[in-house]
């Protein structure tokens, strides 16, 4: 299980993507169809529209506090913005830990440095989840 960079400033939730889909950054930019300007990121929603369109079986929820969901492994989780991560961040939860997409944020604030790799807690407060449902 290799984790997955984001390539560009707001790709958390694509490279969270790629990774429940098996697939590569780029592949995954190929198939939600669009790039990302330094404005945009994908909102929870339409995420979870392109997980189910891509043919997995995903459902978003508004989490209070994380204390109240127990998340099972594949969910993706967006958490709060916050001084550390001002526009929020997207995580995956794996059999290794969190995948995170940008693990050394916010030591470098340079994509082009930017690394991926797994955590064991969130790095701040989930907010949304893409829960997958088990059939």
């Amino acid at each position: 299980m290799k984790s997955i960079t984001q390539e560009l400033e707001y790709g958390c939730g694509v490279a969270c993507f790629a990774f429940v889909c098996n697939m590569s950054f780029k592949d995954a930019i190929t198939f939600l169809g669009r790039e990302y300007s330094v404005h945009t990121g994908w909102r929870p929603s339409d995420l979870t529209a392109e997980l189910n369109r891509f043919g997995l079986s995903y459902k978003n929820c508004y989490v209070r506090k994380r204390s109240e969901y127990d998340f099972p492994l594949g969910s993706i989780v967006l958490i709060e913005k916050s001084a550390n991560y001002p526009v929020g961040h997207y995580l995956t939860l794996t059999s290794k830990g969190w995948m995170d997409p940008w693990i050394n944020l916010p030591q470098t604030k340079d994509i082009l440095k930017a690394k991926s790799g797994f955590r064991k807690e969130l790095p701040g407060k989930a907010m949304y989840a893409l829960v997958p449902i088990s059939s």
